[in-house]
């Protein structure tokens, strides 16, 4: 409701009250008839102002009263859409953990793939330089038997330029090992994220759900409390008298 509306609606009010004051003051004043109790009341002024009560009662109060008559069937309807929300917040949730289990599953298989090729290349290189070293050994040993002198310095530098080779060779394959740990770190650490991820999730559903639930059912008790005050202070009618009207 807008402040506008509800000026309206308590300046409605506020002249119920007032009119039912003139009714009271008038009967109050009214002539009494000798030997009884009734009194002669200006029928036109009575009529005018229970005119201005019955058009100053807010349309608010039969809306209430519909409320009121249908709150069983309102709450019940507030508890099964708070339901559905509910079961809708955890298929959600268990799509959301479901995806994200095959994604990480994914990535796992990804880098485990990834890995086998890495170390099956870096195998078949270390067996091609194997075999390279093998040979130009080979062909400097027999080179270093017809040329004795000379060829045993170039074999030396031959044969250490091989092990240096090798030596970085063996150590770009530890680097390759590194990196699949890493990946393998990597795919766990995302695995759990997505399991903490999801299971945050389902928890802020579930209690925005239940919060949502517990706000409406506090507004409509708080509205309902408020009809039933309204209701009391107007429920008895004012009495004018045993006599009724009187032209």
């Amino acid at each position: 409701m807008s402040v506008m509306d509800g000026d309206r609606l308590q300046g409605r009010v506020f002249r119920v009250f007032e009119a039912l004051d003139e009714l009271v003051t008038t009967v109050e004043e009214a002539r009494s008839v000798p030997m009884t109790s009734s009194c002669i009341v200006p029928r036109g002024d009575v009529l005018e102002l229970l005119d201005e009560i019955r058009d100053a009662i807010p349309a608010e109060f039969d809306d209430a009263q519909d409320v009121l008559d249908h709150r069983d069937d309102l709450v019940e309807t507030a508890r099964q859409e708070a339901q559905r929300h509910r079961e809708d917040a955890r298929t959600e949730a268990e799509r959301t953990v479901a995806s994200a289990r095959d994604e990480a599953t994914r990535l796992v298989a990804e880098a485990r793939a990834e890995a086998e090729t890495a170390v099956a290349g870096a195998r078949a290189e270390a067996e091609r330089l194997e075999a390279t070293g093998r040979r130009e050994y080979q062909e400097l040993t027999g080179r270093a038997e017809a040329e004795a002198e000379r060829m045993t310095a170039a074999g030396r530098a031959s044969y250490e330029r091989a092990v240096a080779d090798g030596r970085t060779e063996q150590a770009h394959l530890v680097e390759k090992t590194q990196v699949v740990q890493a990946a393998r770190a990597e795919a766990t650490r995302i695995l759990d994220e997505a399991n903490t991820e999801a299971h945050r999730l389902r928890s802020e559903c579930d209690a925005y759900v239940e919060r949502t639930l517990a706000e409406f059912e506090d507004l409509l008790n708080r509205t309902l409390r408020a009809l039933g005050r309204s209701r009391a202070q107007h429920a008895g009618p004012v009495p004018v008298g045993t006599g009724g009207y009187h032209g």
